[in-house]
């Protein structure tokens, strides 16, 4: 018995036409702009990465708060000063060895966070501390993700002897844990510093930690790489490139690498984040940035033995290490499902 042929229900009127518009303009986009088109929908990564940028504006204006508001220096010690609080006099750091707690506003905006055991001005330090995490964890990620795309690169492409050297070595570092291995080379080199030919670093640069950082995770991000290298080398445009008499050089840069594009976002901004939180570890233990520079891990060391008396010490520069981390993994994830090519495309508006 013939049946009828189905029948699609279709919409009507400007509504229609309208939706049929939006599906055209976005099979019209290219990957790189559906991912961004997909990453303004998603309203909370965008707000973590809103926060995280108004951290890195706030760190990077400490210079202005130093010397505008609170007229004094991360180093500075106040230990014996006297401030003027609500037309009182009040010791910076009591007789007893307390400091003083937040003042906010009270002070004309000295010691707005309080201060530590040596009379340092907590916001000041909060705000030049987080200069130099986000400065080592923003230049740690940076080299690991340049020693990943080489080692990644290299070694999934030539495959073979080559493959076998650096997967050795990737190995060895992979075996130990991020903080035992930053640990054991901070404390290492803080002792010594570093010289290698004309190069001398002293003991306490920050290039030390930065470094560090930036060696211990190569692995992480390498691995990875290489993985995606020897699925891509394969594929039919890499083919098509060598039937061209292309070399392995100009495949690399000009096939390989761009493929991987997606892959090296994601992972650089979640490199910051865990960059950042190791630098942290790190100092805490005395391993990575040097007293008296200031990070959020030597504030929270520091605060630790007075968490009874002044707690202020320790859960200031924690939250703003928490709020850091926090909003660049959220921020992070949403790149990586906005790059994501499996990822639905939604046409409502």
């Amino acid at each position: 018995m013939a049946t009828e042929p189905a029948t699609e229900t279709t919409l009507q009127g400007p509504a229609a036409w309208e939706e049929e518009a939006e599906r055209e303009r976005v099979h019209g986009l290219g990957p790189w702009k559906l991912g961004l088109r997909r990453l303004r929908r998603n309203k909370v990564a965008l707000l973590f990465g809103f926060i995280f940028v108004l951290l890195v504006v706030s760190c990077a204006a400490a210079p202005l708060w130093a010397d505008k508001v609170a007229k004094t220096t991360a180093t500075a010690n106040h230990l014996s000063d006297v401030i003027k609080v609500d037309g009182k006099d009040k010791n910076v750091v009591g007789l007893d060895g307390v400091p003083i707690g937040p003042q906010w506003l009270k002070a004309d905006g000295k010691f707005f966070l309080g201060a530590d055991r040596n009379g340092r001005d907590i916001m000041v330090r909060l705000l030049y501390g987080g200069r130099n995490s986000l400065l080592i964890g923003i230049t740690a990620a940076l080299i690991t993700t340049f020693w990943s795309i080489v080692l990644g690169v290299v070694s999934g492409y030539f495959r073979g002897p080559t493959d076998s050297v650096i997967r050795a070595l990737l190995d060895i570092m992979w075996s130990f844990p991020v903080i035992i291995l930053g640990t054991a080379l901070g404390v290492a080199l803080a002792l010594g510093g570093l010289k290698i030919g004309p190069i001398s670093i002293a003991g306490d640069s920050l290039a030390i930690p930065i470094l560090i950082i930036g060696l211990v995770y190569v692995p992480y991000m390498a691995r990875p790489v290489r993985g995606q290298v020897l699925s891509l080398r394969e594929k039919e445009f890499v083919e098509a490139a060598r039937a061209q008499g292309a070399g392995p050089i100009r495949i690399m840069f000009s096939e390989v690498i761009p493929n991987l594009a997606s892959t090296i976002v994601v992972f650089f901004t979640l490199l910051i984040a865990n960059a950042v939180l190791l630098e942290s570890a790190l100092s805490f233990l005395g391993a990575g940035v040097q007293p008296p520079n200031p990070s959020w891990g030597t504030m929270i060391d520091e605060g630790v033995d007075r968490v009874s008396t002044a707690p202020h010490l320790a859960i200031v520069p924690g939250l703003m290490l928490v709020l850091t981390v926090l909003s660049l993994n959220v921020f992070g994830d949403g790149v990586r499902d906005a790059l994501d090519p499996r990822a639905k495309v939604r046409l409502e508006r």
